[in-house]
């Protein structure tokens, strides 16, 4: 065999081993950006979730407030209407 062929073998062997570790290491790299960009979103949407859910209370509670004037309001038209009877 000539000395050519024997170390283009050796290469090729060697150049393979080295391309599919390379290829692996892409890949667990690709694996933890997406997981670092996956926790990101996430955490974008705990946030988003939490000032929703603080603008809901807000509202909830004025509504609350106003309710409790309507029936305030209610309780004296009744009075009233009794009173009429």
């Amino acid at each position: 065999m000539s000395e050519h062929v024997y170390f283009l073998t050796l290469g090729l062997g060697l150049g393979t081993i080295v391309l599919v570790f390379g290829m692996r290491y892409v890949s667990v790299l690709q694996q933890a950006k997406a997981t670092l960009a996956s926790g990101e979103a996430y955490r974008q949407v705990a946030e988003a979730s939490a000032k929703a859910q603080s603008e809901t209370a807000t509202a909830l509670s004025s509504i609350q407030s106003d309710l409790s004037d309507v029936r305030a309001r209610l309780a004296a038209v009744e009075t009233v209407l009794k009173a009429v009877e």
